[in-house]
């Protein structure tokens, strides 16, 4: 992948730029011209980095501006927190804030803009179908099976494509700007994209056409490989980071480029050949899903141009339909009244214009945060209940939502899912929820319990300290408006949806299967200054691990002191926490992390042991921290489920059974277990 990064960033710095100044102990703007260097060198961008890295760490740096960084903490910052020399640097990195913004002034839609099924010419086929222009991807698994047979729903179709959008506004303060997103066939490129409706037992065929300008200069790269997070799908339509394209290039795991990928979602349950039911395990249905891109080491400013949306699935139980008849119909708040909120936090230059931090290997930090692609929207709802899906996009920020009033008399609400997946159980009369990247929370807010003109907002109370992702600080109130919710008017007919005491049911831990089952041991760490899982860094074309198809297995998640919280994704499969760690001795796990989850945070001096199963496909996967810079900067395995048993890994190590069923004593649920604050050797 050689000089890949280069080739998308000549003349990062321009007039009008920043960079880091000794003489000023910061950052300074630059006004005079600078030239821009041809970088289609033999560099690699990971060779690149290192460079960079070593460079802005380099003790002079470190001893001539440590000083001038402390000075420029806030004066409510703690003096005596940890790392404050390691935190230092960092702080010397930022740019100046973002400009002031006018808040409220842009309305978000009433109704989420919904993707419409389309017939796709050519037709999609088991094989691709380079000679139409289709990327070189692997055959689709279990084609004839899964969509080629009569199933309970005929297939359906969407079509989407990666584009540019010259001129999107973020906020009225800020001009018109190129972005990144995706165009259905109800809207332009936006961002998030067109949300797509799905159903279990209904086949999708999701088309993905990059449009995107291959000559683009600036961050990111116009290379895409879609993600549909966390989805039980086959490898090929996973999403892999090195399966990316466009009509010029393909990844080192796509045998040829394309302008187009037909991606194959089955949408069974996991399960669905231990059960032999044709459709797959119900306890195993997801229902907050999300597309992004996925491309190898570009997927954090790819997703930062604005390349994501949403995807939800409904079955017989979470029917999307509240006024369903079916007695196994839970009845949730329904379209138009489900509501999904993209939340990420950006960059701005003194012009307005949005920026990226092409070097910085730690994470970043935005001091804006855009919902749904806009800074400080309104969203107006009618007195009725409402089912918010809450999603932390990234980069690198961490979320405690409140629901607030004007004078920040916090409001209770009823959490109802984590990670896509409903809880066995609704937990009533909450007040906040926290989130790591990637993470999911579905809420229902009743707002008829509010007379009409009622302002309310949705804060975030959880900080981080100026410029420094190693894992959030504290919680201060009153917090930062993120979003103002206005209820506006009445329901045009009664609201006949509902939260019933039970959710979906939880398919049970068994303690001796919990007993047999290998563990692997995955340490989330540094290795020469780099991210790195089990000291290697990502080679998309090293398998670390091989899995049996339908093989049972705990997965140890270790994070050392390192000082940092990595929020870990697991593809594929949603996995069960069985276990807690935090410097070594056990914690209860939260209510809200019972469930199926596929996000899990580690925390400084942790462990989270997570039972996984590894059903119905085979073929290419990853794991990897969801801090998408991280993710970048190699923090990412790769691992494959094989079908020949003869392949697979032997793994001799195995847990303890649990004396009874894992959940300890209730917690809140936004509780996360947060290590003890300890000071670091040095």
């Amino acid at each position: 992948m050689k000089a890949k990064f280069l080739e998308h960033c000549p003349g990062t710095l321009k007039p009008g730029s920043w960079k880091i100044s000794v003489k000023a102990g910061g950052w300074e703007p630059i006004t005079g011209e600078v030239e821009e260097k041809e970088s289609r060198g033999e560099e690699s961008r990971r060779s690149f980095l290192k460079l960079g890295a070593a460079a802005i760490a380099a003790p002079l740096l470190l001893t001539s501006l440590g000083s001038a960084a402390r000075s420029r903490r806030r004066p409510d910052d703690d003096e005596d927190d940890e790392d404050d020399d390691d935190g230092a640097l960092l702080l010397l990195l930022l740019p100046p804030p973002s400009p002031a913004t006018i808040p409220w002034q842009i309305e978000l839609p009433t109704a989420i803009d919904q993707l419409q099924p389309v017939v796709l010419d050519p037709p999609p086929m088991a094989v691709a179908n380079t000679a139409a222009g289709e990327a070189g991807r692997a055959p689709h698994q279990r084609w004839n099976e899964l969509y080629e047979t009569p199933r309970q729903y005929p297939p359906v179709h969407y079509e989407l494509s990666a584009k540019e959008n010259p001129a999107w506004v973020f906020n009225p303060a800020y001009p018109p700007q190129r972005i990144w997103g995706y165009e259905g066939n109800t809207s332009g490129a936006t961002t998030p994209g067109p949300t797509i409706f799905a159903r279990y037992g209904q086949p999708t065929i999701l088309r993905m056409h990059n449009r995107l300008p291959q000559d683009h200069v600036g961050f990111g790269t116009p290379e895409i490989s879609t993600h549909l997070h966390n989805m039980h799908t086959a490898s090929e339509s996973d999403g892999f980071p090195s399966d990316y394209y466009s009509v010029n290039k393909a990844g080192p795991t796509l045998a040829t480029p394309g302008e187009f990928k037909d991606h194959f979602y089955a949408n069974i349950y996991a399960g669905y050949d231990e059960l032999q039911n044709g459709i797959g395990d119900p306890r195993e249905a997801l229902g907050t899903l999300f597309y992004h891109d996925h491309t190898f080491d570009f997927t954090a400013p790819n997703v930062v141009r604005g390349l994501a949306g949403f995807y939800l699935i409904f079955d017989h139980i979470d029917s999307g339909d509240e006024r369903d008849p079916s007695p196994s119909a839970l009845r949730l708040p329904s379209y138009p009244y489900d509501y999904p909120l993209d939340f990420g936090d950006r960059i701005f230059d003194q012009n307005g214009i949005m920026i990226w931090d092409q070097v910085n290997p730690e994470g970043l930090l935005g001091d804006k945060v855009i919902v749904n692609g806009y800074i400080e929207p309104v969203l107006r709802v009618a007195a009725r209940k409402y089912r918010l899906r809450l999603l932390n996009g990234g980069p690198s920020r961490f979320y405690e939502f409140y629901l607030v009033r004007p004078n920040n008399v916090v409001q209770t609400f009823t959490y109802i899912g984590n990670d896509g997946n409903l809880l066995p159980a609704p937990l009533f009369n909450q007040y906040k929820v926290r989130l790591g990247v990637t993470e999911r929370a579905d809420i229902v807010v009743d707002f008829s319990r509010y007379p009409l003109g009622t302002e309310l907002y949705l804060v975030n109370r959880l900080t981080h300290r100026p410029g420094e992702t190693r894992r959030p600080k504290d919680v201060r109130a009153p917090g930062d408006r993120l979003l103002k919710i206005i209820v506006d008017r009445y329901p045009p007919e009664q609201d006949l949806s509902q939260v019933p005491a039970v959710l979906r049911e939880l398919r049970p831990l068994d303690p001796a299967e919990i007993a047999a089952a290998p563990v692997r041991r995955w340490d989330f760490d540094r290795a020469n200054g780099m991210w790195a899982v089990n000291g290697e860094f990502f080679d998309p074309q090293r398998a670390d691990a091989k899995i049996k198809q339908g093989g049972v297995e705990v997965w140890e998640l270790f994070s050392i002191d390192d000082g940092w919280s990595h929020p870990i994704h697991i593809h594929f499969e949603e996995g069960r926490i069985i276990s807690k760690t935090v410097e070594g001795e056990e914690v209860s796990v939260p209510p809200h992390e019972l469930g199926r989850k596929d996000v899990f945070v580690l925390n400084e001096i942790s462990s989270i042991k997570v039972l996984l199963r590894f059903r119905d496909f085979y073929g290419k996967y990853v794991m990897h921290c969801h801090n998408l810079i991280h993710e970048d900067h190699a923090m990412m395995v790769r691992w494959d489920v094989v079908t020949d048993p003869n392949l697979a890994d032997q793994v001799n190590e195995t847990v303890a059974a649990p004396e009874e069923e894992l959940a300890g004593p209730p917690v809140e649920p936004s509780n996360d277990n947060a290590p003890r604050q300890r000071r670091r050797n040095r």
